[in-house]
């Protein structure tokens, strides 16, 4: 069967799988239906869908967008929503500017280096990165309601209306940096091929990864007063979101969870509709959404519309099935030849991390002895940065960052982090940065004590090469000068000189005094 036929079974598509609320374009209700999840999966099971796209052993596409999701794209063409696909993009064209758009769809968007610095601190919406699973539904505020139940003690349903009024919740802002637990992917794809998930594990570099004040309202003062308080047996608040998630061509709302101790804690997860002191864009889940601090952005659902309070952790794909952390070495390596889901663990704090965003990775640097390096560093689960170390020497000698060139510390977020660092070599070396954070957690110095199959938080010291060019050397500045006195440039380092590089006379002096070849 065609991916666009139009019925199943005599049925017209758009019927077996409506948007029934009204307001509520691009939202199709799958967990409360079991009965269309089945006819849904059964559909899929006719059709063929394009191959999930190889995109480690052969190097990246050199295209803006890198990669294209032929296959979920087709999944929502099959059941009749191609119409969400298109809104998506439409998001991504409005909302985002100047983006690296690693997948087109479901979005994955990267930050650019200049804009991480550039905009400083705070992220602006424009520029934050993005890690959707799913399409941008597009929700009325107006007409949407979010819905409480499972063990709490009493479930209710609270216009967004009525959850924005301080009289009746009490509202909070909070900085918080929001990380991709596969922020640096790359580089363990650059050791070592890992799994290839059905949604694609974006190939991200540094720039997934961003920070931003979000105003809401905590979860836990909704339980609260809205609900009368939560029943003794839970354990998990479930979030489910309006995007339409696909695993193994089972259909699902997407829904994920975190543990009722990280909810209890006042500020850290927030029911937030403004970002950034204003509403909270489309694509990054308005009318609603849920900040979890400190953990990998998956658990930050967007487009949230109901939360179950549950004895243990969702059942839903992502929460189960994925963002699992492998072991890398053992008797048996954690592959594709022995992988289960119960021999991963669930990724949910983000441990310290760090990268260097200026200069880039082969840059060539002509300095008069230092070179000045910028760029992030992050700690989850309530842990703050401390120091910031730089190595121009591959990790064996660590210039600290003074704490005048750091941003200011926060519970949630980042800090920006600048430092000259005295270089005397040349030629290619090897800068790398590590972390440390208030608990005295740091980074592994090579990433590859990072790798893990489902290449998972690279959290070890990143690393760039730069070619130094050291103009307080003498040779140096005399070839300088001789490019200058010759109109060419050193730029690009591959370009061969125009110019006879020594005079004959000078280099057969030289070799008078110091013959290439012993006299007996």
């Amino acid at each position: 069967m065609s991916v666009k036929d139009t019925e199943f079974n005599g049925i017209p598509v758009k019927e077996l799988f409506p948007e029934e609320r009204k307001g509520w374009t691009g939202f199709v209700e799958w967990e409360n239906a079991p009965e269309r999840k089945r006819i849904a999966h059964e559909l899929l099971e006719t059709k063929k869908f394009t191959p999930i796209p190889d995109f480690q052993t052969d190097p990246l596409p050199k295209t803006n967008p890198i990669l294209i999701g032929h296959r979920w794209k087709e999944y929502h063409e099959a059941l009749g929503l191609k119409s969400i696909v298109d809104f998506s993009w439409e998001m991504v064209q409005k909302e985002k500017e100047d983006m690296l758009h690693v997948l087109d769809f479901p979005y994955n968007g990267e930050t650019l280096p200049k804009y991480i610095l550039g905009d400083g601190k705070i992220t602006q919406n424009k520029h934050h990165f993005i890690r959707n699973h799913g399409g941008v539904p597009d929700i009325n505020a107006d007409a949407f309601e979010l819905e409480i139940g499972g063990l709490v003690k009493t479930p209710v349903k609270i216009s967004l209306k009525d959850l924005q009024d301080p009289t009746k919740f009490p509202q909070a802002e909070v900085t918080v940096t929001l990380q991709c637990s596969g922020t640096r992917r790359r580089e363990q794809i650059d050791v070592y091929p890992g799994d290839g998930d059905e949604l694609i594990n974006a190939p991200w570099g540094e720039g997934a990864i961003g920070t931003a004040v979000y105003r809401g309202v905590p979860l836990k003062k909704v339980l609260k007063i809205a609900c009368g308080g939560i029943l003794p047996e839970c354990q998990h608040l479930e979030f489910i979101g309006a995007d339409t998630y696909f695993k193994k061509k089972e259909v699902y709302n997407y829904a994920v969870s975190v543990p009722w101790r990280k909810a209890r804690q006042n500020e850290e997860v927030l029911l937030a509709w403004e970002m950034n002191g204003e509403p909270l864009p489309k694509i990054h889940g308005a009318p609603l959404r849920v900040v979890v601090t400190g953990y990998i952005g998956a658990r930050s659902c967007k487009w949230v519309y109901r939360i179950n309070a549950l004895s243990e952790p969702s059942f839903g794909p992502v929460q189960r099935q994925e963002y699992l952390y492998y072991n890398q070495q053992a008797r048996s390596t954690i592959g594709k030849q022995n992988v289960l889901i119960s021999n991963g663990f669930s990724i949910q704090a983000m441990p310290v991390s760090s990268a260097i965003m200026e200069p880039r990775d082969r840059d060539v640097i002509i300095h008069d002895g230092s070179i000045t390096l910028k760029g992030w560093a992050y700690s989850g689960n309530g842990n703050w940065v401390e120091r910031v170390e730089v190595s121009p020497d591959g990790g064996h000698v660590w210039y600290p960052c003074a704490p005048d060139n750091m941003t200011k510390k926060h519970y949630h977020a980042w800090r920006l982090w600048s430092i000259e660092v005295p270089v005397d070599a040349e030629g290619w070396l090897e800068f790398c940065v590590r972390t440390w954070d208030s608990s005295n957690n740091t980074e592994p110095t090579y990433v590859r004590s990072a790798w893990n199959w489902d290449l998972h938080v690279t959290s070890s010291a990143h690393r760039i090469k730069l070619y130094s060019v050291n103009k307080t050397k003498s040779l140096t500045a005399r070839r300088l000068k001789q490019l200058e006195e010759n109109g060419q440039s050193f730029f690009p380092l591959t370009e061969p000189l125009e110019f006879t590089i020594q005079p004959f006379e000078e280099y057969e002096a030289a070799y008078q005094k110091e013959p290439r070849e012993p006299t007996d």
